[in-house]
């Protein structure tokens, strides 16, 4: 049942005036909600400024820069999920305000001014009364008291004031490339921005065509963009390194389900139990019987749930009642299960490249309001300009961008938040321009520089992990570059493990298995080398026995190489494994004999002691049934 309010009857509107706290004007309670909205955006700080003559108030279609939320469907209500809607889903009613009279036939408060025929105003969506289709809120309810003289000399001009306050709108708020300027904040502003959220979460996007720098993943012409505009989403695992994308690709399903009135739930395996789990799977099913709706479940982190955990999403993912979404960071190869891994489609996400982080910051940076400046330009223009309101009080160097996204890595919530740290610390110490090449520039602007972006990082973001599948892939990649006489690259590699916080004990042990490996016989030397370095990295620890580990690493990139001692007993493995029945019994002449008893059974006899020989014995020395075979040349026995 619906409850009605003062809001919902124009005749009890009039009697409920309240004040704006913002530039304290008077106004029907029903219209405070929208007054205040359009306030705001006039004066962001707070301040009020005057009023402009009679302007109509600006629907939220009619500028891009004012756009309102949508109201929630239905079903989100029904979930207890509904939240009130802004003056962006009033009715045109609402809108289009003009006093009705009491029962005696007198107002209450002075007449609105009504658009006129041909104006503007008056061409309202769908036919309705001139009255209600033309009326128009004055921005300042003081100004509803304007003498008619007003009104007709604006019908003489031939131009409605709110076609007027129109126009200045959109001059005002719509910049070529749709950005908001007509005003650009103030330092204070900025600092009000960046605090109390990350602005990694602040700037995640809301729609695909915003989710730059996963081509591969839901590029236009991939499968997985296709289902999802097509809002068929399956059983997804979102895998990939940290800060590329996977959890705003969820928000971006998110926001598409609701609008298909799909219910999405969010949790993550750090915090939630298996309780939990089961709860949204019981709502799930009560969704899916009673009304025919779909339940989309993201679990962030999945890899840290343990494969009981995980086994509760198998019969109720191959079911259908819910769809899956897991991200990890892990290889689902192996921290998710095999069987819900063959029920789930795996999306892997990249690193962003250089370009698309430098996409994600600017965006950032024009949301927040912040100038950058041109290295290029041999002369500021900003030093020498007046210190205005429209003119923005924070800067930031070019260059400053480019070294933020190179040192992020390929993270974008690294990025993002180390552009907020060294804003916020810059905006907290209140440090000016001063001068810079001799130029003078005004105060209170802030400057933001290269030096700033690296000491908010503190040092280069490097993806590393110690125990996943970052660790296996570096040192892979150092194995081969060895293999492959490479020794700039075997450097680079080994750079990467350290100046990740690698073991370098564990470095230094596999390079004695490569010494052994891959060097062999054709350097001997090289196992000695590897194993005085080893020994030395115990002694001295890191980080000074980063060098003993850089030189044994070019050695063996150097030295030749050899594979016929791991090739042959390869061999040897193989034809163990490989063999059908019992192994062969050890010849007689080979056996040892330390008692009489065992020299009385035939141990040891026949066997030809070769240093008393001056000439090659012929005797063999496999198996009878191994007779003639050369591991060395050949792989079967």
């Amino acid at each position: 049942m619906e409850v009605s309010g003062p809001e919902d009857d124009p005749f009890l509107a009039q009697l409920h005036r309240v004040q704006c706290p913002v530039c304290q004007q008077t106004m029907p309670a029903a219209h405070i909600n929208s007054h205040l909205d359009r306030c705001l955006l006039l004066h962001p700080a707070g301040h009020a400024e005057p009023a402009p003559p009679r302007a109509k108030r600006r629907r939220p279609s009619e500028s891009s820069a004012l756009k309102q939320p949508a109201t929630p469907t239905a079903a989100e209500s029904s979930e207890g999920e509904a939240e009130e809607p802004d003056d962006g889903g009033e009715t045109e009613s609402r809108e289009s305000y003009d006093a009705p009279p009491t029962p005696s036939g007198a107002r209450l408060i002075p007449d609105f001014p009504v658009a006129r025929p041909g104006s503007p105003g008056g061409k309202g969506a769908g036919q309705r009364p001139a009255a209600a289709a033309g009326s128009a809120s004055p921005r300042s309810w003081d100004e509803a008291e304007a003498p008619e003289e007003e009104e007709a000399a604006g019908d003489a001009d031939g131009e409605d004031d709110a076609g007027r306050w129109d126009a200045d709108a959109a001059a005002a708020f719509e910049a070529p490339g749709g950005r908001p300027h007509a005003r650009a904040p103030a330092a204070e502003e900025v600092r009000q921005l960046l605090q109390g959220k990350p602005l990694a979460d602040t700037m995640r996007p809301d729609a695909l065509q915003d989710f730059v720098g996963q081509g591969r993943a839901v590029g236009p012409e991939t499968l997985l963009r296709s289902l999802l505009e097509a809002n068929e989403v399956p059983s997804l695992i979102l895998w990939g390194p940290p800060g590329c994308g996977k959890t705003t690709l969820a928000h971006i399903i998110a926001n598409n389900s609701k609008k298909h009135s799909v219910r999405f739930v969010t949790l993550s395996a750090t915090s939630a139990k298996t309780t939990d789990v089961r709860d949204v799977i019981k709502q799930a099913q009560n969704e899916k019987r009673f009304f025919k709706r779909k339940t989309i479940l993201f679990i962030d982190e999945i890899h840290r749930f343990n494969k009981s955990q995980q086994d509760t999403f198998l019969p109720h993912v191959e079911c259908g009642t819910i769809t899956l979404i897991g991200a990890t960071t892990e290889n689902p190869s192996f921290q998710v299960n095999a069987a819900l891994l063959s029920r789930c489609r795996v999306i892997v996400l990249e690193k962003l490249p250089v370009e698309a982080l430098v996409t994600v910051l600017m965006r950032a940076i024009n949301s927040l309001g912040i100038h950058v400046l041109d290295s290029s330009r041999p002369a500021d223009p900003l030093g020498h300009g007046s210190n205005s309101g429209s003119e923005p009080s924070v800067f930031l160097e070019d260059k400053a961008v480019d070294t933020l996204a190179r040192l992020s890595d390929g993270d974008a919530r690294a990025g993002l938040n180390g552009l907020q740290l060294a804003v916020l610390a810059r905006l907290s110490a209140r440090k000016a321009f001063g001068k810079k090449s001799g130029q003078s520039y005004p105060p209170g602007r802030v400057l933001v520089t290269e030096s700033d972006v690296k000491e908010g990082l503190q040092r280069s973001h490097l993806l590393y992990d110690r125990a996943g599948d970052e660790h296996y892939n570096c040192i892979s990649a150092l194995h081969k570059s060895m293999r492959g006489s490479d020794p700039s690259a075997s450097l680079y590699w080994l750079g990467r493990m350290l100046e990740g916080g690698e073991d370098p004990l564990y470095v230094a042990r596999r390079l004695v298995r490569f010494a052994s490996e891959d060097v062999g016989l054709a350097d001997p030397s090289a196992l000695t080398q590897a194993v005085a370095a080893y020994q030395g990295c115990h002694f001295i620890g890191m980080p000074e026995c980063e060098v003993l580990l850089a030189q044994c690493v070019v050695y063996l990139a150097r030295a030749p190489k050899s594979v016929e001692v791991y090739s042959a007993y390869s061999n040897v493995k193989a034809c163990l494994r490989n063999h059908q029945g019992p192994l062969p019994p050890v010849p007689l002449h080979l056996r040892n004999a330390p008692t009489r008893l065992m020299k009385d059974l035939g141990y040891g006899q026949g066997y030809k002691y070769n240093p008393v020989y001056s000439e090659p014995v012929d005797q063999d020395y496999l198996p009878e049934e191994l007779r003639g075979v050369d591991f060395f040349k050949q792989r079967r026995c």
